[in-house]
């Protein structure tokens, strides 16, 4: 082999084996992307059906429901992700993965969602076995005890939440169940029946089922009502507020993220 051959092997190998390497990984990607997918597709009893009503969901919130449902179906979880379940606090924080600038983390919030939503909405959680799930949902149950009169009582809701969080657990038991106290509002109306809930969270402690987030605290003025920078409308967040929830739980994501499977 003459010198100069072997100089052009030596400079052009390593351009090729980036390039395979990058060939490889997305193949890879595509292979499990393509995976779960048909997954999901094959098994439709992950997904609530197209015909389920939820009697507490409000005329909009039933169409919502199915079209966000929809969404998850077209992109359906991967195994041992984080899943950020709830309402349209949680959905409202969009690409949770860019906020806490940590991947896979997944958005599985719906607007308008009560706890008997999310308990109808369990098994693709289930199924996918997620290394976490935080849960924040509860605050459309106590609007509809005002309003509506529908839902039973706010000890209903909070035993639902207990509910959400033992059914996760007992059906992926390594999955870390995180519960996250009912952010306060700007309605004087909501502060007795929140703290009814969040006192029934807490009472369940200590337990192996799962650990409670005070989002409350943090998020309270000193009269106990939403802090008005946070909130654009008395309930839901402002940047601000998605900031300061980010801020809250970037150690308990990267403490899980460190344990999450390399991709």
């Amino acid at each position: 082999m003459k010198k100069g051959e072997n100089i052009y092997r030596n400079n052009t190998w390593p351009l090729l084996k980036n390039k395979l390497k990058k060939i490889i990984k997305n193949f890879f990607f595509l292979f499990f992307s393509l995976s779960r997918l048909l997954i999901a597709q094959n098994n439709t009893e992950l997904f609530p059906q197209k015909d389920l009503l939820i009697p507490y969901h409000s005329e909009w919130t039933k169409n919502h429901y199915k079209e966000r449902i929809e969404v998850f179906k077209n992109d359906p979880l991967n195994f041992n992700e984080i899943v950020f379940i709830g309402n349209s606090i949680t959905e409202g924080g969009k690409n949770w993965s860019e906020k806490f600038n940590i991947p896979n983390i997944r958005n599985r919030g719906i607007g308008g969602d009560v706890t008997d939503g999310v308990l109808e909405r369990l098994d693709e959680i289930i199924f996918f076995k997620p290394k976490a799930v935080f849960i924040l949902i509860g605050i459309n149950d106590l609007f509809n005890i005002y309003y509506k009169k529908q839902v039973p009582s706010p000890e209903y809701v909070g035993n639902n939440i207990l509910k959400i969080a033992r059914t996760i657990k007992q059906n992926s038991p390594s999955t870390l169940i995180y519960v996250q106290t009912l952010l306060p509002t700007s309605k004087d109306f909501m502060k007795s029946n929140i703290e009814v809930v969040n006192k029934i969270i807490a009472a369940d402690l200590p337990n192996d089922v799962f650990d409670i987030i005070d989002l409350n605290n943090f998020f309270s003025d000193d009269k106990g009502f939403l802090k008005k920078e946070l909130t654009s409308d008395g309930t839901h967040l402002t940047e601000e507020g998605y900031a300061l929830w980010v801020k809250i739980e970037k150690n308990i994501i990267l403490s899980v993220h460190k344990t999450m499977p390399l991709n």
